[in-house]
């Protein structure tokens, strides 16, 4: 999913984060994680959509194209140019990093961010963006959209140091622990505003098997925490697809299937 933030989604955040006083801006230099090697490998380096609120409260995006953040997944010792984005001080702010390949058509919201929130993973005067933290931005956000106006229940004061410490117990779905990504986090957010955040409702959201004929080998999703999915030569491959865009890659082919339908496509020069 494409995030879009609605203008009356805007103009409520913008309202509700001014609020806050002494809104004061600090840089911060951006480190992001190392890409899943299957996607480096098939896809090569992805270019980068940040997204994050500025003082105002208003969504902020930059892109980044390859080659100017650090190496990922090189041996290269020349430095590259670092990346630093202004945040207010006195909330809790997401920061949002969509990978994407433009080339093969892949664009930002395909495959699943990796994100940070500030402050709790600031590192002096670095922000570090990992994958863990990206279903945790999405939240952020979600919560946002599905909040009218209630200020005591703006994301800036979800208790995020308790929900993050869910994930290290054993009450939480063994598969979400997994991969949260597997969760609904549109309807958990709703949900959460509506009546009071449950730690119920984080459980895989319900997808429908699909067969489809696609060459033999292992199969990767766009969740950096989900396992391949291999098939044997002769072998019907199955696919669980869930709402929206699903996207598997694997050598040379990029799947994308929306409900029941599907197209399988090439990738253009094997994505390198």
């Amino acid at each position: 999913m494409k995030l879009i933030i609605k203008p009356a989604a805007v103009i409520i955040l913008a309202l509700l984060f001014a609020s806050c006083q002494d809104r004061f801006p600090s840089g911060y230099i951006l480190e992001l994680p190392e890409v899943p090697q299957s996607w480096y490998s098939l896809l090569g380096e992805p270019h980068w959509r940040l997204e994050w609120f500025d003082p105002s409260g208003f969504t902020q995006r930059k892109d980044i194209p390859p080659g100017i953040l650090q190496p990922l997944h090189s041996n290269e010792r020349f430095p590259r140019r670092n990346i630093e984005i202004e945040l207010p001080v006195t909330w809790v702010n997401p920061v949002t990093a969509w990978p994407y390949w433009p080339e093969q058509n892949l664009i930002p919201g395909f495959f699943k961010p990796a994100g940070a929130l500030f402050p709790f993973d600031i590192s002096g005067k670095k922000l570090c963006l990992s994958w863990k933290s990206g279903p945790d931005t999405l939240f952020y956000r979600e919560l946002a959209l599905a909040n009218d106006r209630q200020e005591a229940k703006i994301p800036a004061n979800f208790d995020w140091l308790r929900f993050r410490e869910l994930f290290n117990t054993e009450v939480l779905n063994e598969a979400v622990r997994r991969d949260p990504w597997l969760v609904d986090w549109a309807y958990v957010a709703e949900r959460t505003i509506s009546s009071n955040f449950d730690r119920r409702r984080l459980v895989p959201q319900a997808g429908e098997p699909l067969r489809i004929p696609v060459p033999s080998g292992p199969w990767y999703g766009t969740s950096p925490f989900a396992d391949a999915l291999f098939f044997a030569e002769g072998e019907t491959p199955v696919f669980i697809v869930r709402p929206g865009i699903n996207v598997w890659i694997s050598a040379g082919w990029i799947l994308r299937i929306n409900g029941r339908t599907w197209v399988l496509t090439e990738m253009v020069n094997n994505g390198k």
